[in-house]
């Protein structure tokens, strides 16, 4: 939340360079609140669990947020318990035909990442859920293949094969330090990472429209933005729970596949042993952060949005 403070006041200028929500008694007097609405695509297989971990960092906030759960109308999803999607969610394509508005978007990760975009079988509807966000949400976060997706959609960066799945917990550095998504960060963070690709960073960077915010030699980009914030593009998972790598990491195990232990993640790395959770601070942070800069920066009037 802002903290309302005299503009004359010697801290302000300072505190406005380091991106702290500082807001003038006049700014404070024309402002007026209502509930930020955001809606949640959600495409992981785990529907319930990945419902409980995004709705755990945006309710840890002062803010009242009104939540939203799309799905994709063209795709008809496994894992949901039946009749759970048809209860929460509404069909993407109704929302873009009424021409809803939100404060923000959240498109999540996905299992379909070594597929070609086109190949997903919801790909059309998902490519124009991207282009309605544009002019119809104020920002959206992407998260890993959401991420992927995203980077695709709008400036056509193609995703890479990696050598083998990387999958653990890895330490991000902070590169754009007074950007507001990372108000109180560390130099160094932690956060999970599962996926077999990879955005080109050389892309990325080369792409004028795109901002690299947060990167590791080890794991490559973690996040970069466009429009001021307005796209944020997040190849992790800050949202993981204690156990979710673990459950991963077990499943494949049953599968017969190929899988490694996932890094930095069990003590010693012993399976037997129960994982240390190293993020969640900075996760909370995060959400939190882009929560309080949406708030900000939202028109009240989401009619204003273009």
């Amino acid at each position: 939340m802002p903290i309302k403070i005299p503009k004359d006041l010697p801290a302000y200028d300072a505190l406005v360079q380091e991106r702290v929500f500082a807001m003038t008694e006049e700014r404070a007097g024309r402002q007026d609140i209502r509930p930020l609405k955001v809606a949640i695509v959600n495409l992981m297989p785990t529907t319930l669990d990945t419902e409980t971990q995004l709705l755990r960092l945006l309710g840890n906030t002062p803010l009242q947020v009104d939540i939203s759960f799309l799905r994709m109308g063209s795709h008809e999803s496994r894992h949901a318990p039946p009749g759970h999607l048809e209860k929460f969610y509404s069909c993407a394509n109704e929302i873009m035909r009424e021409g809803r508005r939100y404060d923000g978007f959240v498109i999540t990760g996905a299992p379909v990442e070594t597929l070609p975009f086109e190949e997903v079988d919801y790909w059309e509807e998902l490519a124009a859920v991207i282009d309605y966000s544009t002019a119809n949400v104020w920002s959206t976060l992407h998260i890993c293949w959401g991420a992927q997706a995203g980077l695709y959609r709008h400036y056509r960066i193609q995703k890479k094969t990696l050598p083998e799945k990387l999958f653990g917990i890895f330490p991000h550095g902070v590169s754009e330090r007074f950007s507001p998504l990372f108000r109180g960060f560390d130099d160094e963070f932690l956060a999970p990472q599962s996926r077999h690709t990879e955005c080109d960073r050389d892309a990325i960077a080369a792409e004028k429209a795109l901002t690299i915010q947060s990167e590791t030699e080890e794991a490559g980009v973690f996040i970069a933005t466009a429009r001021e914030g307005r796209e944020i593009y997040v190849t992790g998972h800050l949202e993981y729970d204690p156990l979710t790598l673990d459950r991963e990491y077990r499943r494949d195990k049953e599968k017969g596949l190929d899988i490694r232990v996932p890094e930095n993640y069990y003590p010693g790395d012993d399976p037997s042993k129960a994982p240390v959770v190293r993020w969640r601070a900075h996760a909370h942070l995060f959400f939190s952060n882009w929560l309080n800069y949406v708030y900000q920066e939202t028109p009240y009037d989401l009619g204003e949005l273009g």
